[in-house]
């Protein structure tokens, strides 16, 4: 029995380490990959469709669940206060888009939610959880400027302080331009 055990371990393990060297490294600076999803409407978003703005882009591992309740909650209640900074928010998560517009409408979030559903977009960005038959996208956040570039990665995130977090790095990184 033990040894049934102790190879479990180490096929969770190998699994692990596979998908974290199998994940891109993303730094600041580098050109931010480009995506088209679907959002709960069905209709096709893309990157470029965000050109010239910042965007906060946050991927969160499911719909409905209490810590990406309270993160999509708190950017909502600060919305009109990221907009103001010239962001624009959008949260992608591997749920499906009748999924999220259930989501969105429960808790009325007025920023798209895009659904990743084959986890492509997610693991180009490095927030790819692939536990063979269990796709999760990471709690991870890029804040893309302007031109397309990423300007901050959260890989940490207190979900009840993100939203804050980025509004005093917007302030700060729009000083530097």
């Amino acid at each position: 029995m033990k040894i049934f055990i102790l190879i479990g371990i180490a096929i969770v393990f190998y699994l692990l380490r596979a998908n974290v060297m199998a994940a891109p490294i993303l730094k600041i600076g580098d050109d931010a990959p480009t995506f088209t999803l679907p959002d709960s409407q069905g209709n096709q978003v893309n990157l470029t469709d965000y050109k010239g703005k910042w965007l906060v882009l946050y991927f969160y591992p499911k719909d409905d669940t209490p810590g990406c309740t309270t993160e999509a909650c708190y950017f909502r209640d600060d919305f009109k206060l990221l907009e103001s900074l010239g962001a624009k928010v959008v949260g992608v998560s591997i749920d499906d888009s009748f999924s999220h517009k259930k989501f969105a409408e429960k808790y009325n979030l007025p920023f798209p939610l895009l659904s990743d559903s084959s986890g492509e977009v997610a693991s180009r960005y490095g927030a790819l959880n692939n536990f063979l038959v269990i796709k999760l996208a990471k709690r991870y956040t890029y804040l893309i400027n302007p031109q397309g570039k990423i300007a901050k990665i959260y890989l940490s995130i207190d979900t009840s302080k993100h939203s804050q977090e980025i509004i005093e790095d917007l302030k700060t990184l729009k000083q530097q331009i």
